[in-house]
């Protein structure tokens, strides 16, 4: 699968706004949106007007860049979303906040997304006691997500979880510090959801 292998600080440009794909340069002076608020390239500083297309096509294109997911896999989440009794757009946020990279995120055990899709990848983690090792998977209402006894001792393990003991946690998401596990406790509403996301505009860019 293709990856996305330049400078994430770009997405954030071209977005016009934080996605905190770099952890803590995201919330430092060096953040690029802070530096260069205007979109990269040579027509970055030029007037643009946004047709409705356009509009629609940014906001997909942030929530795919917000969550790390690529195209063929996206547009595979709001199929399945689109199928789910409910509002399409809440339905692709909770499938988007269920994968296990992102909680990983959300609770701490990494500073950014990416970093999250690398130590998921490593195996670092355990799903109800199993080890997972797929970044996508897709946590329910009741698993417990907790850091693998071997990647507790490691020096790596150890920096991320002191540098982001201190991080808000969402409200579907119980965590136990002391014993580096979460649970999800329900699957979040779109209320409990912190994200730059125009979901109404990715249904309508899908519904063409």
């Amino acid at each position: 699968m293709a990856r996305y292998t330049g400078a994430v600080c770009r997405l954030c440009r071209r977005e016009g706004q934080k996605l905190f794909l770099k952890g803590e340069r995201c919330y430092s002076d060096k953040c690029s949106i802070g530096i260069r608020g205007y979109a990269p390239g040579q027509h970055g500083q030029g007037r643009k007007k946004s047709s409705e297309y356009g509009l629609q096509l940014r906001a997909k294109q942030t929530a795919r860049r917000f969550y790390g997911v690529q195209e063929n896999q996206f547009r595979h989440y709001f199929e399945v979303a689109e199928r789910k009794q409910g509002v399409t757009g809440d339905n692709l946020l909770r499938i988007l906040e269920s994968r296990l990279d992102n909680v990983v995120y959300r609770v701490g055990f990494a500073s950014s997304r990416a970093e999250a899709r690398q130590l998921v990848g490593h195996g670092h983690f355990e799903v109800n006691g199993s080890r997972v090792d797929i970044a996508s998977y897709l946590l329910k209402a009741g698993d417990v997500v907790s850091v693998c006894e071997k990647a507790r001792g490691t020096e790596k393990m150890k920096a991320v979880i002191e540098a982001n003991g201190a991080k808000p946690v969402p409200q579907w998401i119980d965590v136990d510090r002391d014993k580096l596990e979460a649970k999800v406790i329900n699957l979040p509403t779109r209320e409990q959801i912190e994200a730059p996301v125009e979901e109404q505009l990715i249904v309508e860019f899908y519904s063409r």
